[in-house]
């Protein structure tokens, strides 16, 4: 048989699955703050045509209730109160990558700090 009694192995970072985690993470932030400026306007397209079909259904429901019509032009949400509040925001993403990537570095200088160098 062997003998591995000999020095412990140096830590190398690139073993590590924290450093890993961490990479992928800062990955990801960086990746979403690339796309989010395209994001955003994909997102206020997207979220106005579900507002108008949304409106649009409404009004329908209305119309075979027998209440009276609604002109949709006037009951038009603006564009820029709308976009105040998306109902898929971006920053939810973001806040997880960045937790991820924090939890990963704590992680990872924990594991580095425990094992000889």
């Amino acid at each position: 048989m062997a003998d591995h009694s000999g020095p412990p192995e140096p830590f190398r970072l690139t073993d590590s699955p924290w450093f890993w985690a961490l990479a992928f993470s800062l990955t990801a932030l960086l990746g979403i703050g690339i796309i989010a400026p395209k994001f955003d306007r994909r997102q206020r397209q997207i979220e106005g045509r579900f507002l108008g079909r949304q409106q649009a259904a409404m009004e329908r429901a209305r119309r075979a209730a027998g209440q009276p019509a609604i002109d949709l032009a006037e009951e038009a949400l603006d564009r820029e109160v709308v976009a105040q509040k998306r109902i898929v925001p971006l920053w939810t993403l973001a806040a997880v990558a960045a937790a991820a990537a924090s939890a990963s570095a704590i992680m990872l200088g924990r594991e580095r700090a425990s094992r000889p160098s």
